[in-house]
This record gives C-alpha cells, structure tokens and sequence, in this order.
C-alpha cells in the first residue's frame, strides 16, 4: 500500500485527502459534501473491497468508515489498514448506528448514526491535528 509521503506534515484542508465509506448512498453524499464544503479533498465509495483499492493506490489523510459495509466489512477494513506499515497511522472516524462490538481503542474516533455534518467535519479536523503531531 502507498503511503502519503509527508508523514507528519500536516497539509491545510483544502488539500488534505479524505476518504470516505459508506454503502448508504445519501449518507455518502452527505459526508462528501459536507467534506467538501469545509475544504478538504474528498473521494467516496460504498464498500470495503472499493475502499482498501483506493487506499492502496493513492492513501489519504483520513478515512470517515461506516462498519456495517457489503462485501468487506468497517472492522476488516480496518485490520487491513491496521496491519501495514504504510497506512497504519491513517486515522479512522468510525461513523456507525451501532457501538455494538466496537473497541474505540482500534479508532481515532467513534460517532454514532446521526450525526450532524458539523459534528463529522469536527471529528475529521480532530483526527487530522492530532496525525500531525504523532505520526
């Protein structure tokens, strides 16, 4: 897996990467541009097979992760992320309806279905700051 090569460097918004995981097609748009409008770069896709691909190829700043995902789930998205060197530091917002199972140990943050658009955009900007002090 590629790895964003300023590791540590943290960029401004407006070129920061986020990736965002989400099967549910209005909640994707939502996130992205809810994203988008507070600055940052943002790709989306709807399942976890879609969402490592992508990570692979071009690895962003942050990922905003739903756990209940069709043909690979949050948790195993996350164990792959977990798992490599590379990407391991890239913080992960776990958006989900459930807490069910979830240790928030294995996430930079948690949030629980619903959220507002400015508790999402405040969580992705927390991650962010706190990558760039400790990656």
């Amino acid at each position: 897996m590629n790895r964003d090569p300023h590791c540590g460097v943290l960029p401004p918004a407006h070129r920061a990467t986020i990736l965002v995981v989400e099967d549910d097609p209005q909640l994707r748009f939502l996130y992205r541009m809810s994203l988008m409008i507070a600055g940052y770069n943002v790709a989306a896709v709807e399942d976890g097979v879609d969402a490592l691909r992508h990570i692979e190829a071009n690895a962003p700043h942050a990922v905003v992760l739903d756990i209940e995902l069709p043909r690979l789930g949050g948790f195993d998205v996350q164990h792959e992320i977990a798992s490599h060197t590379e990407t391991r530091d890239i913080p992960i917002v776990v958006v989900t309806g459930t807490l069910k199972e979830i240790n928030p140990k294995d996430f930079a943050c948690v949030l629980r279905k619903p959220i507002s658009p400015e508790a999402l955009v405040e969580a992705v900007e927390r991650c962010l700051r706190a990558r760039g002090k400790g990656c």
